[in-house]
C-alpha cells in the first residue's frame, strides 16, 4: 500500500499570462524557441511516441468511461445491398465503398489532458469557474482547440533505466531523489520550456490492461513540484495517469493532475511509448505534437513525434 501523505492547501492559481490565459506554460512556446528546436534536430530519424489505436486497448475506465470501439458503417457486400445512396447498382459494385465510425473517451490512448480536467472547488486554471464558464456539452475554457503546435525540446528521464529495472514496482512514487539521480547517470538537464517524459517501465506490460492499468507507479507531488521548479512546460509519462495509483492523499485522488492544472498551469501527456527512446539512451529530442482540436474537451488525441538532437 502506498504511504499516506497528508493533504496540502489546495487553490486555483491566476496565470501569470494575464487573466484571459487558457494554455499555462505553453506561452512558453515562441517563434525564436521553435526555432532553436528545429536548428538542433537530426531528421535524419524519427520517433513516433504514440500508441495504437485497437478494441481492448488498456484505457480510464475505473469512472464508468467508454473504451475504444471502432465499428463498420458501410461495407462493400453492405452497400450493394443497401439502397443508402443514389447510384446505380453496377456503380456501387465496382466501387466497394467501406467506412467506419469509432467512439471513445477523450483520454484514451497517447493524448494531452486540458486545464479544464482537474480543479479546486468548481475554480479551474486562471480562477476560470463552473458557474460562469462551463456550458450545456463542454467548457467555454481551456479546450485542447486552444493549444499551439508544439515544437520543443524533449527529455526522457528513464527512471526504470537507471535503476536498472524494466519496469518499477507496483505503486511507486517518483520523488526528487529518483529524477536527479535519474538526470545524472543519464548526463541532463531539465531547462525552461522542456516537455519531460518520465519512462516508469509500464509499457513493458502493454497491452495487458490488468498488468499495465492498476496500481501504477508514476510521478507523485515531491516529483511534480520539483520538475514544476526547474521550468518545465509539459509533463508527460508511458503509464495511465502520468502519477502513482493509488493516490497517497486521502481526499484527492489525482493529486498531481490538480497540483499540475491548477496551480502552476502544466499540461499532462500520458500513455507515451517511450521504450525505443529508452532503448537506443536517446534522452535529449526536439519534440512535435499537435492536439486534436475538440473545442472545449478535457483531453485529446495526440501523436507526438520526435527527432534526435545533433
Amino acid at each position: 500500500m502506498c504511504e499516506f501523505v497528508h493533504p496540502r492547501q489546495l487553490k486555483v492559481s491566476k496565470s501569470p499570462w494575464g487573466p484571459e490565459d487558457e494554455i499555462g506554460r505553453l506561452n512558453l512556446i515562441t517563434p525564436e524557441s521553435r526555432a532553436k528546436v528545429m536548428a538542433s534536430m537530426d531528421t535524419s530519424k524519427t520517433y513516433d511516441l504514440s500508441v495504437k489505436y485497437f478494441m481492448g486497448m488498456p484505457s480510464w475506465v475505473a469512472a464508468g468511461d467508454p473504451p475504444f470501439q471502432i465499428w463498420m458503417t458501410h461495407t462493400p457486400k453492405g452497400n450493394t445491398n443497401d439502397d443508402l445512396m443514389s447510384a446505380t447498382q453496377e456503380g456501387k459494385e465496382l466501387i466497394s465503398y467501406s467506412g467506419d465510425a469509432i467512439s471513445m473517451y477523450t483520454h484514451c490512448g497517447t493524448h494531452i489532458d486540458t486545464f479544464n480536467h482537474f480543479g479546486y472547488r468548481g475554480k479551474i486554471w486562471n480562477e476560470f469557474n463552473e458557474e460562469q464558464h462551463l456550458g450545456s456539452r463542454h467548457w467555454n475554457k481551456c479546450g485542447p482547440e486552444l493549444y499551439p503546435i508544439i515544437v520543443a525540446r524533449g527529455v526522457l528521464l528513464d527512471v526504470a533505466g537507471a535503476k536498472g529495472v524494466d519496469m518499477l514496482p507496483d505503486c511507486y512514487g517518483i520523488g526528487k531523489d529518483d529524477l536527479q539521480e535519474t538526470m545524472k547517470k543519464q548526463g541532463v538537464s531539465i531547462q525552461e520550456g522542456d516537455v519531460v517524459m518520465i519512462r516508469t517501465g509500464r509499457m513493458t506490460v502493454w497491452p495487458n490492461r490488468e498488468k499495465f492499468s492498476n496500481n501504477s507507479p508514476g510521478l507523485n507531488i515531491e516529483g511534480a513540484e520539483y520538475l514544476a521548479g526547474l521550468g518545465a512546460m509539459i509533463l508527460g509519462g508511458d503509464n495511465i495517469a502520468l502519477e502513482q495509483a493509488p493516490s497517497p492523499e486521502k481526499d484527492n485522488y489525482f493529486p498531481v493532475h490538480t497540483y499540475l492544472f491548477s496551480e502552476v498551469g502544466i499540461p499532462i501527456i500520458e500513455m507515451l511509448w517511450l521504450e525505443d527512446l529508452a532503448k537506443e539512451k536517446i534522452y535529449e529530442v526536439g519534440f512535435i505534437g499537435k492536439a486534436m482540436p475538440i473545442v472545449g474537451a478535457t483531453g485529446a488525441p495526440l501523436q507526438p513525434i520526435v527527432f534526435p538532437f545533433k
